[in-house]
């Protein structure tokens, strides 16, 4: 067998392990509301996590995801009531709170000039998205700009979640607390929205199975269905 057909095989043996593996991530993923609260997760594989997240694409790679990382067990107690006494909160290794920046277009020159640097554009390039992406965004209706950071944020949480399950961590999305008591607990300015409370630790009791709606009743084929 010739150096090319081992370097196939291997290639193929590697995404055929692969797929199954990415599959099993999918559908073990649940929302979990009870946490070993001994368990704690340390702030550099929150990074790693949060890394791997980033990879998530967003409207003209604004990248408008900011997070707020929370250990400290006061502060999750004064996040408690906020989070309408959600025990997960405080059980949880940490929470990650995302927040969408609605001044993104500000890092634009940051974002392009990096991948001018990095050899994936010219400079001119570089220089023409930097115009255009501020002139664009800067000009937008709040709630349309609004809408877009609120959409790609909702992409990064999805693959914060997918990455902790990847690592044997569990999550719950949370969308029920107070935003604005939680902006004010954290001295957030109006510049950022909080799109999403996320705690992440080790499952106390396994996350609740669902059912899903049959493909049939969501799908349609070229015409739209109701």
């Amino acid at each position: 067998m010739s150096n090319t057909q081992i370097d196939s095989q291997v290639s193929v043996q590697t995404n055929e392990n692969a797929q199954p593996a990415f599959f099993t991530v999918l559908d073990e993923r649940r929302s979990v509301r009870k946490y070993d609260s001994n368990v704690v997760i340390s702030d550099e594989e929150i990074r790693e996590i949060l890394e791997i997240a980033t990879k998530a694409p967003s409207g003209s790679n604004m990248q408008p995801w900011r997070f707020l990382v929370i250990t400290d067990p006061e502060l999750k107690q004064k996040l408690l009531p906020i989070a309408f006494n959600q025990q997960q909160v405080v059980e949880a290794s940490a929470i990650i709170v995302v927040l969408g920046d609605l001044e993104m277009y500000t890092l634009s020159e940051k974002i392009y000039g990096a991948a001018a640097k990095a050899g994936y554009m010219t400079e001119e390039v570089a220089n023409t998205f930097i115009t255009n992406s501020t002139n664009m965004y800067s000009s937008l209706p709040a709630e349309r700009l609004r809408d877009i950071v609120v959409f790609d944020t909702g992409l990064i949480a999805m693959q914060l979640m997918l990455t902790a399950r990847a690592k044997g961590y569990d999550t719950v999305p949370m969308g029920g607390y107070n935003k604005e008591q939680l902006k004010e607990l954290f001295n957030i300015s109006e510049r950022y929205v909080p799109t999403l409370v996320l705690p992440i630790g080790k499952a106390a009791a396994a996350g609740h199975p669902t059912t899903r709606l049959p493909l049939e009743d969501i799908t349609s084929f070229n015409e739209f269905k109701a």
